[in-house]
């Protein structure tokens, strides 16, 4: 993904990484540290990451609904769409295990971004052959 995001949707869509990233009630360093890295390629001010990282985690806790969060990526391009799932993998998969909370969250948010399950699935077959 070449493009950059403004401010304001690199919020929604950290804080859908931060979502999955909590949804095993178990938000590790690892996964903190995946979602660092997604807003610092995104940014070109290195200061405003961790603002963004803790305006994120803010909206996430406050919110309870995942569709404020995909509308952002649903109308954007397929490459953008697989960047996205990338990271939501990257994520689920940190900790080396795919609980069924996780797995279903995934195909919600395929869904909601008309995004193919099968495509979801390949990614997520090639970021377990990167981990190996």
């Amino acid at each position: 993904m070449n493009k950059k995001i403004n401010t304001e949707n690199l919020i929604g869509i950290s804080a859908l990484l931060v979502h999955a990233a909590r949804i095993d009630e178990h938000y590790s360093e690892k996964e903190r540290k995946i979602i660092i890295h997604f807003i610092e390629k995104q940014t070109d001010n290195g200061k405003e990451v961790i603002n963004i990282l803790n305006k994120a985690e803010e909206l996430e806790s406050n919110s309870n609904q995942l569709l404020s969060f995909t509308k952002i990526i649903k109308k954007d391009s397929l490459d953008f769409k697989s960047a996205i799932i990338k990271e939501l993998w990257k994520i689920i998969i940190s900790d080396t295990n795919c609980d069924e909370f996780e797995l279903s969250l995934m195909r919600r948010i395929c869904g909601l971004i008309y995004f193919s399950d099968k495509l979801s699935g390949e990614i997520k077959l090639s970021i377990l052959k990167d981990t190996k």
